[in-house]
């Protein structure tokens, strides 16, 4: 199994980057996160995931050890494979997964392109105990999901900025800025566009 690799990056082609370790070039999918966090780097480490299936041996990659670790819980639902699981991981963070599956927010898991109402409400219902179990590593998820929780009125912002077109990581980013907890829908808006 091919649980770590560490290299130079020869090519980026989102999903897929092309990972130079001892002379060998590793085609490896990553969820749009990793993307973001890689920057304009030449080296990186990954977390793997090697997939066996009759037809194709892939690797998947993750900057954090969370992010693999979601990963590999999401594969485990029944009708979800790793793609749809690869597509999860690009459209919600980890803390907006955790939330989405405390808060039973199917709407939000639909959003993700390949993923329909049905299916969100099974990713509920089988992840719920799941991930409440599971022991993540980083901090900031904590933090993230502290100050999601931490205004009411932050979730239904998050929600109108993504009807003003804004991706789900953008509006978050926005509204991760706001310190204060005691402002409404409509200020928390305000404010997250004038933070953009």
């Amino acid at each position: 199994m091919i649980g770590r690799l560490t290299g130079k990056i020869l090519e980026k082609n989102p999903p897929e980057i092309l990972l130079e370790v001892g002379g060998i070039g590793y085609e490896i999918l990553c969820p749009m996160s990793s993307f973001y966090e890689m920057g304009e780097s030449n080296s990186l480490s990954l977390h793997t995931h090697f997939h066996v299936k009759e037809d194709a041996q892939t690797l998947y990659g993750f900057i954090s050890k969370d992010e693999k670790t979601l990963f590999r819980e999401l594969i485990r639902v029944n009708g979800i494979g790793p793609k749809v699981a690869l597509a999860i991981l690009s459209h919600l963070n980890i803390a907006s997964l955790m939330n989405a599956v405390a808060n039973e927010d199917d709407a939000l898991l639909a959003k993700t392109p390949g993923i329909g109402k049905k299916t969100a409400q099974k990713l509920i219902v089988e992840l719920k105990d799941r991930l409440a179990k599971i022991e993540l590593n980083g901090s900031h998820t904590q933090h993230i999901t502290a100050s999601v929780n931490a205004n009411p009125n932050t979730q239904k912002a998050s929600q109108a900025l993504q009807a003003l077109g804004f991706k789900v990581k953008e509006a978050e980013k926005m509204l991760a800025a706001i310190t204060d907890d005691e402002l409404s829908t409509e200020e928390l808006i305000r404010q997250a566009l004038q933070n953009k």
